[in-house]
């Protein structure tokens, strides 16, 4: 079975990743031999200082997740993160106080000083 392709409306997700992050993830992809045939995962658990955090990581895919391509990089959401997720913007941010990925989620009601966790007003 071929998993749904967020992409647009598509499955009623819509995720959006930034020319940099593309970028990024694919020169991390090309650094590490075993992420071969990997995209990365978004994920959403309960945790962090405002009750939900996310959770990036490099993961082969699986039957049921939602899944972005774009440029030959996966993105890759599992079914119960994809409403937490619907509607963000994944970028990359390299300045002066540090680099790494940056979530913007308008979902979120509130947001830890750090912005890895996330107060939602619903329960997804």
């Amino acid at each position: 079975m071929t998993p749904p392709v967020v992409r647009g409306n598509a499955n009623g997700v819509v995720i959006t990743v930034t020319d940099m992050a593309i970028r990024h993830i694919r020169e991390m992809l090309a650094e590490t031999p075993a992420y071969h045939g990997c995209g990365l995962r978004i994920s959403v658990e309960k945790g962090g200082c405002a009750g939900m955090q996310y959770e990036m990581r490099f993961d082969r895919p699986q039957e049921t997740d939602y899944r972005y391509s774009r440029d030959n990089v996966d993105i890759l959401v599992d079914r119960q993160s994809a409403a937490y997720l619907d509607g963000v913007s994944v970028d990359y941010v390299d300045g002066l106080t540090g680099a790494g990925f940056r979530i913007v989620n308008p979902n979120a009601v509130r947001s830890c000083g750090c912005g890895s966790s996330f107060e939602v007003t619903r329960d997804a």
